[in-house]
């Protein structure tokens, strides 16, 4: 499920580089519903840190201005979770 939402932050985060927006919505719900997913799965304490500092940032970036930085906080969490992902 880490590597679902990594996938798609990674996708978010070109889209906003490139200014298309349109499927920016639809792979925001789609990435919350996995957030969702994995937050009822057992995880482990390293990786629950790096799970919680995720969230709180995904909902601040949830209502932020999307742009370069908004991509940039994109592909920086993408990067993270996938690295992280093998310790979920």
């Amino acid at each position: 499920m880490a590597l679902n939402i990594a996938v798609n932050l990674g996708r978010l985060g070109r889209w906003a580089c490139e200014g298309k927006p349109a499927r920016l919505q639809q792979f925001m719900k789609e990435t919350e519903g996995f957030i969702d997913q994995l937050d009822k799965n057992a995880k482990s304490p390293r990786f629950q840190k790096t799970f919680d500092t995720f969230k709180a940032n995904f909902t601040q970036l949830r209502s932020a201005k999307i742009d370069l930085v908004w991509a940039e906080m994109m592909f920086t969490w993408a990067n993270i979770l996938t690295h992280r992902a093998r310790l979920a």
